[in-house]
């Protein structure tokens, strides 16, 4: 007999709607996943159990059913302010913060209805592409514990991987949603940039990061993901002019319910790392992503190659940027000891730019965007690897040389950067298996304010594929 979390998110909704199971019943079995298998997994920095279950059982008689993810769990990644909650950033130098005020995103996520189990693992300031850091044990990948989910949002990763949450909310500034999704075997998409509210991205430096789903299922990302938008289920409140088109086809859940639509996909296997950075394909991943393309035509979609213009001012304009990022770390000469040596490489790298170096690279940026929404408009998709290489080992990426470091992660990811440059929206799926069983996934691209489509894409693969039926060995039971 199937376990609730077992259930799809959306199946354990249907449950909870109709009253055959109830919201705290629901968070204790969670909880009770969590007990068991997080020390194992390290999927949570802090686990509120207490404050779950007052949450659920409020949720349970006060909140309105109709609220979008009411009595659902998740997890707030440790990059977001819960008022009360000890709240890390993944770093030593904030290990006993406890923020006053909740951050919008919590809000909107207690708004719709959800009940949050605590905070996910991230890594240092969610700066690097894999879960590693020295305040906590590091994420461990529920298919092979010796190897990592990626990051940041590895933490959340892994808790739906593992069947600790049903779904969990991420973000994403150069591929922190997708890159954990790929690599732990989930759904993951970066929406485009401005559409949810209080995640949109448009106040973050170079609008690089937005906030959204991980999922097991198609249908479960897009329920999140309308969570997010719009928590009670009415027009969201956006705070800025510039925004994602209105929801053409909306709620999303409806989209990925349906799964509808032939479409005119580019296929892509360069990236604008290629002449700054050697970047090799692993045979595996080349022959699912192969695969995949063939699939796609299998089902009626129509496919032609693509290879994006040379761009050899990219690779240093982004680095600018993520150096400029870690300037505002609030650490001095009596606290930066406290820093994990990459993110004190970055911060001085930060602090030593001039403003003109920083406006070029902003610029560069801008123009780069542009020019990859033009290369791409004659496409409703672009389909592309998720990642470089299969999921690493923990201990792989070079904790001490940043230059190394920085390499590693570009040879990793090359594939997801220029997506939050381009404020464009994409979706990971997990269409294949390693020989040894890791998980592999292909990436789809959007059009501005297309996730419906990559919705419907990924529900017609899932379809074919069933990967919802697919769990980690070790850790479906």
């Amino acid at each position: 007999m199937a376990q609730l979390h077992d259930l799809s998110a959306l199946e354990q909704w249907h449950l909870l709607q109709k009253g055959d199971v109830g919201v705290v019943e629901l968070t204790e079995h969670y909880l009770g996943r969590i007990e068991r298998l997080n020390p194992e997994l390290g999927a949570f920095h802090e686990v509120t159990a207490e404050k779950a279950l007052e949450r659920a059982s409020t949720v349970e008689s006060n909140v309105p059913r109709t609220t979008t993810l009411w009595g659902l769990p998740f997890g707030d990644k440790d990059l977001v302010r819960r008022a009360g909650v000890r709240t890390t950033f993944g770093s030593r130098l904030f290990e006993n913060f406890v923020p006053e005020e909740s951050d919008e995103i919590a809000d909107a996520l207690d708004a719709a209805g959800g009940v949050s189990l605590g905070k996910t693992a991230t890594p240092e300031f969610g700066l690097p592409s894999y879960t590693e850091n020295l305040v906590a044990p590091p994420a461990r990948n529920p298919y092979d514990t010796d190897l990592g989910p990626g990051g940041s949002s590895g933490g959340a990763a892994v808790a739906v991987a593992a069947g600790l949450l049903p779904f969990a909310p991420g973000s994403d500034g150069g591929g922190s949603i997708r890159i954990p999704a790929a690599a732990t075997g989930l759904v993951g998409l970066k929406p485009t940039r401005g559409l949810i509210p209080a995640a949109s991205g448009i106040g973050t430096l170079a609008g690089l990061g937005v906030g959204g789903p991980l999922a097991r299922t198609v249908t479960d990302a897009a329920l999140l993901l309308d969570g997010m938008i719009s928590p009670s289920g009415g027009a969201p409140a956006h705070h800025f002019s510039l925004r994602a088109p209105e929801n053409l086809d909306g709620p999303y859940l409806g989209a990925a319910i349906r799964g509808e639509g032939r479409f005119q996909l580019g296929v892509l296997t360069d990236s604008p790392w290629d002449s700054a950075y050697e970047i090799t394909i692993d045979p595996e991943v080349r022959e699912t992503f192969e695969q995949t393309v063939g699939l796609l035509g299998e089902l009626g979609h129509g496919l032609e190659s693509l290879s994006l213009l040379p761009s050899p001012e990219y690779a240093p304009a982004f680095r600018t940027i993520w150096q400029a990022g870690a300037a505002l770390i609030p650490a001095d000469d009596s606290t930066e000891h406290l820093l994990e040596p990459l993110t004190r490489w970055l911060m001085h790298r930060g602090r030593a730019l001039g403003a003109a170096e920083l406006a070029r690279a902003l610029q560069t940026l801008s123009s780069f965007e542009r020019s990859v929404i033009h290369q791409f408009e004659s496409f409703d998709a672009v389909v592309t690897p998720t990642l470089a290489l299969p999921p690493r080992p923990i201990g792989w990426f070079d904790p001490e040389d940043g230059e190394h470091n920085f390499a590693q992660q570009v040879q990793y990811t090359p594939f997801t950067s220029f997506v939050n440059v381009s404020g464009l929206p994409a979706i990971t799926l997990p269409v294949g298996q390693t020989a040894a069983g890791l998980p592999l996934g292909v990436q789809l691209i959007g059009r501005p304010g297309g996730e419906a489509t990559l919705l419907s894409l990924g529900r017609q693969l899932e379809r074919r594929l069933r990967w919802d039926l697919v769990h980690p060995p070790a850790f479906s039971l």
